[in-house]
């Protein structure tokens, strides 16, 4: 914190440094509780008028305090490198991941991509905001909901904390503006080696297409033309399968990748319920990290939501790391019903 010639704490942020990375010390407790001093870092997303600001942690996490709350506070450089995994910018990767899950349909709104694919997936039916829609907020916001509300979809935008630029602040201001943050995930990055280097010991078998036997393990049922298109695009499809003990049996396990460059992204690694703990999706993972590699990629990239403790305990165990948070705000209105579409 912020310690003047004299010894004493200074609060050196104001409104003109939204959007900025702080650390803040502030005094909190009243009444019957002892007060005691707390500490917050991340990034400023709002100072209002009343004297309440807003401050946005690397998971998305919202606090609120008062100015009159603070006892010390500065603005602070970005998040260190990570030691561990590829570098990449934030940038970078939400490109790459919209590149291997492509809609069936997008337009433009200045550096924002409006994407839909018949509800198939959030990520398939969600803006893309990576930069300025070429107007301001709130008419770039009704232009979404027409353009979403003209296919029959809600409309929803995708945006990210713990990346650098200004995500936080769009995320604050969604938030402000009633959107309902309703699915929050992670995107992990590791080095592609490590995985492919895992044993070989079941008999994967990979194909450029999700035949039958592939959806049969899938676990959305019912997949539409649609869901087939967005599940083969991308530069570079491989579907990956285990077959079952018998030719009548669904797949013991599957998974698919996207090979764009240096990357390679994993999506859909489902194993028999009976069958897991086997080693089956670390199989999958490896064989379709062998064929990355062999196509000149050398990391790695994949997404999970944050509940999903068996699959963040893989993914940690070869290698990967978060690498920041991504929500779907869906715009304000009635309450959704049951959603079959996931992340």
């Amino acid at each position: 914190m912020e310690i003047s010639a004299a010894g004493r704490f200074e609060v050196r942020i104001t409104a003109a440094d939204v959007g900025k990375r702080v650390s803040v010390r502030r005094l909190t407790g009243h009444g019957d509780t002892p007060e005691k001093f707390t500490d917050t870092v991340g990034v400023l997303t709002s100072w209002d008028d009343d004297g309440v600001l807003t401050i946005t942690r690397r998971a998305g996490e919202v606090v609120r305090m008062a100015q009159s709350s603070l006892v010390a506070a500065k603005v602070v450089p970005a998040a260190p490198a990570r030691r561990r995994g590829p570098a990449a910018t934030y940038g970078e990767l939400a490109r790459i991941a919209s590149r291997g899950w492509r809609p069936v349909e997008s337009e433009r709104l200045g550096e924002w991509e409006l994407r839909a694919a018949a509800g198939f997936t959030r990520r398939a039916n969600s803006v893309l905001p990576l930069g300025d829609p070429g107007l301001p907020l709130d008419a770039a916001l009704d232009v979404v909901r027409r353009w979403y509300g003209e296919r029959g979809l809600p409309a929803y935008i995708q945006a990210a904390t713990g990346a650098e630029g200004t995500q936080e602040v769009l995320c604050a201001e969604l938030e402000r503006r009633g959107w309902a943050r309703e699915v929050s995930a992670e995107l992990w990055t590791g080095g592609l080696a490590p995985v492919a280097d895992r044993a070989a010991g079941a008999a994967v078998v990979l194909s450029r297409a999700a035949d039958a036997a592939w959806l049969a393990r899938y676990q959305r049922k019912g997949v539409s033309e649609v869901a087939l298109e967005v599940l083969g695009s991308g530069p570079s499809v491989w579907f990956a399968t285990v077959p079952g003990e018998t030719a009548a049996d669904a797949p013991a396990a599957i998974g698919r990748c996207v090979v764009d460059g240096r990357w390679a992204g994993f999506a859909a690694v489902e194993v028999d319920p009976r069958l897991r703990r086997r080693g089956l999706a670390t199989e999958v993972m490896a064989a379709l990290a062998r064929q990355a590699l062999a196509e000149g990629a050398s990391a790695a990239w994949l997404q999970v939501e944050t509940e999903n403790a068996g699959a963040r305990a893989l993914y940690a165990r070869l290698g990967f790391t978060a690498h920041h948070t991504y929500h779907h705000y869906r715009e304000p209105g009635p309450e959704p019903g049951p959603d079959p579409a996931g992340r």
